[in-house]
């Protein structure tokens, strides 16, 4: 059948627009008047806009839609929601309600489109939202995902760049797959590795941000669409830097292989391009460098703690099923802002 093919063409976060692409034009908009209950927009390069509406309550607003990556549409539903809900949670917020945002084209079979939909209801009903409604368009291509509100104290918001010197990075789920979407497009992934890639991207961060908000977290973010170094080049906002332990680092472990036989993504090496100047890699093999460009999809959080913290957090955050590891520290702002080692380097 040729929908196979249409449906799956290369999608997730692989098709968002470069970042230094995105920065351009962005700062190039009218910002209008400040607005103190304005917390968190555009300009701070954050997850999610947020509005504080009282002293204990602010909104937590996004949006985020892509093409699929995977052929079957009730499991892309699944993946796209999951992918949307989770920057209310790197923002240390609970899900309330979601919009669907739909194209699809009106002469395929509409039972595609239901599946779709059936798995992004299924994600919001377990984020513990409501799906509210929608707004759909006759397109050429399918692109599905989710415009979301939730709810955070304005006290305990997380952002993406309030880390301190001396925190240690935790991130919670695995790298790859981006790669290894692409190499399942061209028939070279494993069947294990898939459904690996397919259980991490399906997983909604609830449980790790829940579990984040008994601890004292100075920054987060999901990593998603600029892979693992653009997120985390983010973080230190040109004020801190940091050292990375590669071999610490959760990834699909076929990923590497497939990285190795250059099965990569336009948007990795974009990420590449747009980060490579602020990172320096000792003794890191080009598959493993490659990982941390690769753009994922429905990523995990990677949270900035406290050192006497740390090793608490990790081991609950495994504890309750998630590969969470301690992957580096946050140190003074020195050159290179992020420094790429494999052991005792």
């Amino acid at each position: 059948m040729s929908e196979k093919i249409v449906f799956c063409k290369g999608g997730g976060c692989t098709a968002k627009l470069g970042a230094g692409v995105l920065s351009h034009v962005l700062e190039k908009l009218p910002r209008g008047l400040e607005n103190p209950d304005l917390l968190v927009g555009y300009d701070s390069k954050d997850d999610a806009a947020v509005y504080r509406i009282s002293d204990d309550t602010a909104v937590v607003q996004t949006l985020d839609f892509f093409p699929p990556m995977v052929d079957d549409p009730y499991t892309f539903g699944k993946i796209a929601a999951a992918n949307a809900l989770s920057d209310i949670y790197a923002m240390g917020g609970d899900v309330k309600t979601a919009l669907n945002i739909v194209c699809f084209p009106e002469s395929s079979d509409l039972n595609i489109l239901g599946e779709i939909m059936r798995g992004g209801s299924e994600k919001v009903l377990e984020a513990g939202g409501i799906l509210a409604g929608g707004h759909s368009i006759n397109d050429t291509d399918v692109k599905y995902g989710l415009s979301v509100m939730g709810l955070v104290h304005p006290d305990r918001i997380w952002s993406n760049n309030g880390g301190c010197p001396g925190d240690r990075l935790i991130f919670t789920k695995k790298l790859g797959v981006g790669i290894v979407c692409t190499a399942n497009r061209v028939g070279e992934a494993t069947e294990e590795a898939m459904a690996e890639a397919i259980a991490s991207m399906i997983t909604l961060n609830k449980t790790a941000s829940e579990i984040g908000r008994r601890y004292h977290i100075h920054a987060c973010t999901d990593v998603t669409g600029f892979g693992f170094l653009g997120h985390l080049h983010e973080m230190m906002d040109g004020k801190l830097s940091c050292r990375i332990q590669a071999e610490k680092v959760p990834r699909i472990e076929e990923a590497l292989h497939h990285a190795e036989e250059f099965l990569l993504t336009a948007a990795g090496q974009k990420n590449r391009n747009h980060v490579e100047k602020y990172v320096k890699f000792k003794n890191i093999p080009f598959a493993m460098e490659e990982l941390l460009f690769d753009p994922q999809t429905s990523g995990g959080l990677l949270m900035a703690v406290g050192a006497d913290e740390a090793e608490d957090l990790r081991n609950e955050l495994r504890a309750a099923g998630l590969p969470a590891e301690i992957v580096g520290e946050i140190v003074k702002r020195t050159e290179p802002e992020i420094l790429v080692v494999e052991g005792d380097s």
